[in-house]
């Protein structure tokens, strides 16, 4: 009969990293994908009202937004707490209005222009004073499709 020795100078064989940029680039592509990118950074905080029956929008890419509400606690020693209006990543008024909507309208397709829609992120607490001069001023640059967002609420 052979007698087996064990050798006990064998070590273990290195890790293999062969892998190891297969790995890497699996993850890259991973948060890629699934990361969304924020578009506007937000200067007023916006709770939007709830409501029973709503519906979502189709095509996301052709809406325009308009918040307003109440300036963060960043902003409230410059513009006080009054409700504000803000167009992309800048406090406005509601005489920049028309000029936002055409620049909307110039960065789209001419066939797409008529399937814009602009939609209203209006704090719960807002008075309706300051919606109706937005929809005065939609309504004088021919923005006539106005969507309300909304939360979905309770139906109690």
């Amino acid at each position: 009969m052979a007698k087996f020795k064990k050798s006990s100078s064998k070590e273990t064989p290195p890790i293999s990293t062969s892998s190891l940029p297969d790995i890497i680039f699996m993850l890259l592509f991973f948060f890629m994908v699934s990361t969304t990118m924020r578009q506007q950074d937000l200067k007023i905080m916006v709770h939007v009202p709830g409501a029973v029956q709503i519906q979502k929008l189709e095509k996301k890419s052709l809406v325009s937004y308009i918040y307003v509400g109440s300036p963060t606690t960043r902003f409230q020693k410059m513009f006080g707490t009054e409700p504000r209006i803000q167009l992309n990543d800048a406090f406005a008024t509601t005489g920049d209005i028309r000029d936002y909507i055409t620049s909307e309208r110039e960065a789209r397709d001419e066939k797409e222009v008529p399937y814009m829609t602009t939609s209203l992120k209006v704090d719960e607490y807002t008075k309706m004073g300051v919606v109706t001069d937005i929809k005065q001023a939609l309504r004088k640059c021919n923005a006539l499709k106005i969507n309300y967002s909304t939360r979905k609420a309770s139906s109690e």
